[in-house]
């Protein structure tokens, strides 16, 4: 639908794929930007765990028909969709994945703001010159921050995966965008690294892990985090004991949600609201955590 057309019908209907999503702070977010443009929004947590193609197919054709702008999608499913969907823009193209599904014509459109959103935000952290930067885990957000980076110019990208398999196949996508080194472990991948980022759900509630020892994260190390449920994950707990500096899932979170709400409408929404729903989902989060 047109942003005139949007203007005028005064709703818009998005949502969520995944598992488990029930912690999202999504629906917040995007009803809050709606709200703040006029707009009657409405966004719907879809968590279908175990979905395989044919599941899949049926969610999607729900989507199109259903009036939908459009849905993210998030783990475990950012790469199952993608042959499911009718065209996929060039940056889901280039790396398989996607993460926003735009509904164009009766027609379902791959993106991935993943990789745009965190490029926003993790700009500030980036030298200008001599990055070395080590990603952790190669799924579907782990490929959308290795593109990121890419995307940034940063010169040594190192990428770890606990399977090398998958590692291979992300160093391959890369290689006309930069290249990146397979790392044969987290040890090697932080060897002379200036940065790291976690890509993986590791340290994801209730899961209280760390894809990476203590004994690793040193004072001259940024550290980032895509996970944000919770916002201080245990990486990043030992990273900050460490003296390093660190980057939480939030500004992934909103900047990815806002690019995704731009796609689905054609309207800029506030990051400000976005970030002010997002942060009262989290407090309202930790709140209950701690009661209990």
């Amino acid at each position: 639908m047109s942003k005139r057309g949007y203007a005028a019908s005064k709703k818009l209907l998005t949502g969520l794929i995944g598992a488990p999503i029930a912690h999202s702070a999504s629906p917040a977010m995007h009803e809050r930007a709606a709200e703040a443009l006029g707009l009657r929004g409405h966004y719907q947590l879809i968590e279908v765990a175990g979905a395989d193609a044919a599941g899949l197919r049926m969610m999607l054709e729900g989507v199109r028909r259903l009036g939908f702008a459009g849905v993210n999608v998030t783990f475990p499913y950012k790469e199952a969709v993608v042959p499911l969907l009718d065209e996929l823009a060039q940056g889901a193209a280039a790396m398989g994945a996607v993460n926003t599904i735009v509904v164009r014509d009766n027609r379902l459109i791959g993106h991935n703001t993943d990789t745009t959103g965190f490029a926003r935000a993790v700009a500030p952290l980036l030298a200008p010159t001599g990055n070395a930067v080590a990603v952790i885990g190669t799924g579907g957000v782990g490929k959308a921050i290795a593109f990121a980076l890419a995307s940034l110019k940063v010169a040594d990208l190192r990428i770890f995966d606990s399977e090398p398999a998958r590692a291979e196949k992300l160093a391959a996508l890369l290689a006309r965008h930069g290249g990146a080194r397979v790392a044969g472990s987290v040890k090697d991948a932080l060897d002379g690294a200036t940065g790291l980022v976690n890509g993986t759900p590791v340290g994801m509630l209730p899961n209280r892990d760390t894809p990476v020892p203590a004994s690793l994260l040193r004072e001259n190390l940024w550290v980032a985090d895509a996970v944000y449920s919770p916002l201080i994950t245990p990486l990043l707990t030992a990273a900050r004991a460490k003296g390093a500096r660190i980057m939480t899932g939030r500004e992934l979170a909103i900047y990815q949600a806002a690019d995704a709400f731009e796609l689905f409408t054609g309207l800029a929404p506030s990051t400000q609201v976005m970030g002010e729903a997002f942060d009262e989902v989290m407090a309202a989060r930790s709140s209950a955590y701690y009661a209990a």
